[in-house]
């Protein structure tokens, strides 16, 4: 009979190397029937910075990335929705990449200036998606979109992908034109 690869260990709570048990960061999250929520880390409240707006159901992400960022350990979150449900899940920080030591760049014949777009609220370490619009299109009365593309379009992709999404539903469709 084979041995199992893994040791046994008593039914008590975790312990790290030293003896001391490992305790995770807890953050509660009650948000209200408004969509106004309050945060605590280990029951002590937690503020937006200064001058910033009071915490809101759609800055969730935002204060789980600061958190884990802060914190640079996994995180017990806790959310306390207004009607009394609860869900709890466990948080990891985001991998940090290393940051590449600069390679020499030949000079170009023409310098260009790149434009940047920010923005909040997703996964940590999701990919996302980088689209141009070059175009509009409505949406059919039964809620279906296409786009027309010319192919000399789709053949300045690098990626051949082609993202719908509506502006005010915020749907989101992603593919491969045909």
């Amino acid at each position: 009979m084979s041995r199992p690869r893994y040791k046994r260990t008593s039914a008590g709570p975790a312990k790290a190397v030293s003896g001391v048990p490992v305790v995770l960061p807890h953050v509660v999250m009650t948000i209200a029937a408004d969509g106004a929520m309050t945060v605590t880390v280990d029951g002590v409240v937690h503020e937006p910075e200064a001058f910033a707006p009071p915490w809101r159901r759609e800055d969730f992400a935002q204060v789980l990335d600061q958190l884990t960022e802060e914190h640079r350990t996994p995180i017990r979150v806790e959310v306390r929705e207004a009607d009394g449900s609860v869900f709890t899940d466990i948080i990891t920080p985001a991998k940090r990449r290393p940051t590449p030591a600069p390679e020499p760049v030949a000079p170009v014949a023409v310098a260009r200036e790149l434009v940047v777009l920010h923005g909040e609220g997703f996964v940590p370490g999701e990919d996302v998606a980088i689209a141009v619009v070059i175009g509009y299109s409505d949406a059919s009365p039964d809620g279906t979109a296409r786009a027309l593309l010319d192919p000399d379009q789709l053949a300045a992709s690098p990626t051949q992908e082609v993202i719908l999404l509506g502006r005010v539903s915020g749907t989101l469709t992603i593919g491969h034109p045909q």
